[in-house]
């Protein structure tokens, strides 16, 4: 008798433990882009840019640094950046091209929501609409964090000659897993950013930058993306980085400044 009430205790525990895992994976799955994306911390006005492109849904704005130069660059900043402090450096490490600073979709001044297919689709329209803007001029595309699966996608669907990443991840479904281990996150997942699969598409050049101290996009994600390019990617890492101060190093502006000579 004894042994069956242990028998039915532990049943019950078992049944409240599996409840709570199946309420967490739901709240996980109902909150995930609360979890992803920050843009609280970047929003700034509207009449505080230069820049914007319309979309059938939202008006994107940024800045524009450096006006006037036959080559560009594209820059696709990372989760809770505030893309109007770069200005000044952009301005200084690369002076002979015009830099566009334009927030992700709920970013900065742009409008919307973001979602994996809303920034990509975005990116596409930003990038036709500038590289209108420079004909006969190279684009150049940057992409920082999650913005590097943003850049990854359009160099893979675009003719990008350069493309720097920095932090870059294999995807975001791989990343989110090593910080959920206990929870299905590949299938819980919608906003992938599945830049393993895309880097193949991309026929330039790469540079890629790395954080040997990176918490958020451990190295070995980055390492699995790069495996997956055709050519011969240039690789400098920064192994007392973290994931946030790597553009900190004395060592990061010159290596993206000559990577793209020889514009600059």
């Amino acid at each position: 008798m004894a042994e069956r009430r242990v028998r039915r205790m532990l049943l019950w525990v078992a049944l409240a433990l599996l409840a709570v895992y199946l309420a967490l994976c739901a709240l996980l799955y109902l909150q995930q882009r609360r979890l992803i994306y920050y843009p609280q911390f970047t929003r700034v006005a509207a009449d505080q840019t230069d820049f914007a492109i319309s979309r059938p849904d939202a008006v994107l704005r940024g800045w524009t640094v450096n006006p006037g130069h036959r080559d560009a660059v594209l820059y696709f900043g990372g989760n809770a950046e505030a893309l109007q402090a770069n200005r000044g450096v952009f301005a200084q490490w690369l002076p002979s091209r015009t830099v566009y600073l334009v927030a992700h979709r709920g970013y900065g001044a742009s409008d919307g929501e973001p979602s994996d297919a809303a920034l990509l689709a975005d990116a596409h329209a930003v990038f036709d609409d500038i590289a209108g803007r420079h004909t006969g001029g190279d684009v150049a595309v940057i992409g920082r964090s999650l913005g590097s699966g943003v850049a990854t996608y359009v160099a893979a669907e675009r003719p990008v000659r350069n493309l720097v990443l920095v932090t870059p991840f294999d995807s975001l479904a791989a990343v989110a897993q090593s910080h959920y281990p206990a929870f299905p996150v590949r299938l819980l997942l919608k906003d992938r950013y599945d830049s393993v699969a895309r880097l193949p598409g991309h026929h330039g050049k790469l540079l890629a930058l790395r954080a040997g101290r990176d918490a958020v996009v451990p190295p070995p994600h980055t390492d699995r993306l790069l495996a997956t390019y055709k050519g011969q990617a240039q690789v400098v890492d920064f192994p007392h980085a973290g994931h946030d101060d790597l553009s900190s190093d004395p060592s990061y502006w010159p290596a993206i400044r000559a990577f793209l000579a020889p514009a600059d």
